[in-house]
């Protein structure tokens, strides 16, 4: 199994907040310094890839979905330190944590009831951060069968459907919220896709069993973005188990998910925090914020 890791999985985004979680606020400190060469990559491409993606005009800080070697503040270390403490002093208190723990997808099914049309964009950057997805869905491509888990309502699945040519592509999206997946269901790609086959169904990713139409060794991607971060630290070594055996031999894990010290984890008020790293959002579902070699 390889894995590629996109945005704030890799390089100094772990300093940052992503794209998708900064809104309107454009106080980030990403363009204090910057380097501009590199020894692997061209700097000068309109989309270069991570590792090659440096700030040199802070006018341009929006127009890519992350930056490379990027500084932090002076006082970074001191903003941490007070946020963490703040966060500490008022923890979740030990009998409220198994409510939170112990039924985590009838969150999810109240936030896409509440959310489905109106919260999440469709994934545009995908194709531009992991270019493995450009390949799968072009004519001559071949068999490929790609598992979006964690799909929510599809907004990584609707976009590869709906650029796809390869009438030999199988794409299979999965959530734990029964919710999100009939969303999936509903959507008019779904119903009639113009090339190649969807199919969607609940799946918990920390189950001790697989989907009874995804066996051992059947896919070629998985697409994992935004996923491990709402589940339990405890529960990741099962969710990594499970990628491994649904995964062909050289099959690819294209991940992304939230970086430690996220502008969003600092801004969580007291009762917030579960454990070190992992809160509880307004809406009861959970967030954990990863390192880089932290994952099992």
């Amino acid at each position: 199994m390889r894995s590629k890791f996109s945005s704030i999985s890799t390089n100094t985004e772990f300093m940052y907040q992503d794209m998708e979680s900064r809104g309107s606020d454009h106080s980030s400190p990403v363009g204090r310094k910057s380097r501009i060469a590199s020894s692997v990559h061209d700097v000068t491409d309109e989309k270069p890839p991570f590792g090659a993606r440096f700030l040199t005009d802070e006018a341009d800080v929006w127009s890519q979905n992350a930056w490379d070697h990027v500084p932090p503040p002076d006082d970074q270390d001191d903003i941490i330190a007070t946020a963490l403490a703040r966060q500490k002093s008022a923890p979740i208190p030990e009998d409220e944590k198994i409510k939170y723990n112990e039924k985590p997808a009838k969150n999810w099914d109240n936030f896409y009831k509440m959310n489905a049309s109106n919260f999440f964009k469709t994934r545009k950057w995908l194709q531009i951060e992991f270019p493995e997805l450009v390949h799968a869905v072009e004519i001559d491509a071949g068999e490929i069968t790609i598992a979006e888990i964690g799909c929510g309502t599809g907004s990584a699945s609707f976009p590869l459907l709906a650029a796809n040519k390869n009438p030999n592509l199988t794409l299979k999206a999965y959530d734990y919220s029964s919710h999100a997946i009939k969303e999936v269901q509903h959507n008019e790609l779904y119903l009639s896709p113009p090339v190649g086959t969807i199919q969607a169904s609940v799946w918990d990713l920390s189950s001790p069993t697989l989907p009874p139409d995804l066996p051992e060794g059947s896919v070629d991607i998985v697409v994992l973005i935004f996923v491990l971060s709402a589940l339990h630290p405890r529960e990741w070594r099962q969710a990594v188990h499970n990628i491994h055996r649904i995964l062909k031999p050289g099959g690819v894990v294209l991940f992304r998910d939230y970086g430690r010290y996220d502008l969003t984890q600092l801004r969580f008020k007291g009762g917030r925090l579960l454990e070190d790293n992992f809160y509880i959002r307004g809406d009861k579902t959970r967030v954990y914020f990863f390192e880089l070699g932290i994952l099992p």
